[in-house]
């Protein structure tokens, strides 16, 4: 099975699944010397975890992470080696998909895989599973880590909507994880938290899912990052989070809003900031990239997700015989993904970025010595 690996520079590859003995990733092209990020891969775990609540899957995972290679023994610092992170699963409960062996369940990966592979993992979905993450959002803090130590890049997502209830205000400017974490929904504003919560614990205690968006900024990324023509910035990005468990759309700026403005709306001005001196623009509703190349401005972009597939009700599908069966999911499941998908999305903003940080510097180098 191929499409485990992502990214030229700093590539990733992640391992395991949901029903295994662990998952992890192995990170290739970390910069040598760069102090090893503990406590912020460990904060980021944490956020991802399940059973952080009646609003998430009970599963309870530590989700410590183990580093096995990469790193210097006295300085902890990295070497430039493969870096092979792992965390184990200590609480898998694989007989909760016995039933589930000979039936497809509708909107999930079985089907699908049967058909590509001829063969799938039932327990837990396999690398199906959003479990898989786990080796996403311990590369996606390394990868921050070396945006901020470079560049001061900050990188806060939060969530912005939960069926039809929608945060519309944010200061994008100064909003941080602080903020965001105030609320176990993970958004920042507490009255709309509140209306959210009250939303995702109705379709649990009906034994149902609801889905929502995720929104994200990027704070400090310099211009001149991305290249054309299919390595453009917003289409690594949108890969990256469409590769999302759950995720069903994309949008960088004013994404599909745009639409309904004209050009004379929606064009970004420049102007030469008397500060700085750099070439700013008035308004940012590209988003933060034209060209496919950042343009100095906050990256901003939202990510879709859809209802989790496993819901507690009856429902009709077929078996691997084509015969029709009712079924009704047990087990452990988050009503909404959308808390735990904030890590998620920021981690993979962090690895397109990182990517393209060291991308743009081979660039440079390859430059100087021509």
């Amino acid at each position: 099975m191929s499409g485990n690996t992502f990214g030229h520079v700093f590539r990733v590859t992640t391992f395991g699944e949901s029903h295994g003995g662990g998952l992890g990733v192995v990170v290739d092209g970390c910069p040598a010397g760069h102090p090893f990020p503990h406590a912020r891969i460990a904060a980021q775990m944490a956020r991802r975890r399940p059973g952080q609540g009646k609003l998430t899957s009970a599963r309870q995972e530590a989700d410590a992470v183990q580093v096995y290679s990469g790193l210097e023994p006295e300085s902890g610092r990295t070497t430039g080696t493969p870096i092979m992170m792992m965390v184990g699963n200590s609480d898998a409960r694989s007989h909760h998909y016995d039933d589930l062996a000979a039936l497809y369940r509708p909107s999930h990966a079985d089907y699908t895989y049967d058909a590509r592979y001829g063969l799938r993992a039932v327990a837990g979905g396999g690398r199906a599973s959003a479990r898989e993450t786990v080796g996403r959002v311990a590369a996606g803090a390394l990868a921050e880590d070396l945006l901020a130590a470079l560049h001061g890049v900050e990188i806060v997502a939060w969530v912005a909507s939960v069926g039809d209830v929608e945060l519309r205000e944010v200061d994008e400017a100064t909003l941080t994880r602080a903020q965001v974490d105030g609320h176990a929904v993970r958004c920042p504003e507490g009255h709309v938290a509140e209306a959210m919560t009250e939303v995702i614990d109705a379709a649990r205690k009906q034994g149902d899912t609801v889905g929502g968006v995720v929104r994200c900024v990027v704070r400090g990324v310099p211009a001149g990052w991305g290249a054309p023509v299919f390595d453009k910035l917003t289409a690594d990005l949108a890969k990256a989070m469409m590769s999302l468990p759950a995720s069903r759309g994309f949008e960088v700026g004013d994404g599909f809003a745009a639409t309904k403005l004209r050009g004379s709306t929606h064009n970004d001005p420049f102007y030469k900031d008397p500060a700085s001196g750099k070439v700013r623009t008035t308004t940012n509703h590209s988003g933060g990239i034209q060209g496919g190349i950042s343009n100095g401005e906050a990256i901003r972009l939202s990510v879709a997700f859809k209802p989790v597939a496993t819901i507690f009700q009856p429902q009709q599908t077929v078996n691997r015989a084509g015969e029709a069966v009712t079924f009704q999911a047990r087990g452990r499941h988050d009503p909404c993904v959308l808390p735990r998908a904030v890590p998620m999305v920021e981690a993979m903003a962090a690895l397109v970025l990182c990517d393209h940080m060291l991308r743009a510097r081979l660039a440079t180098m390859d430059g100087l010595r021509r």
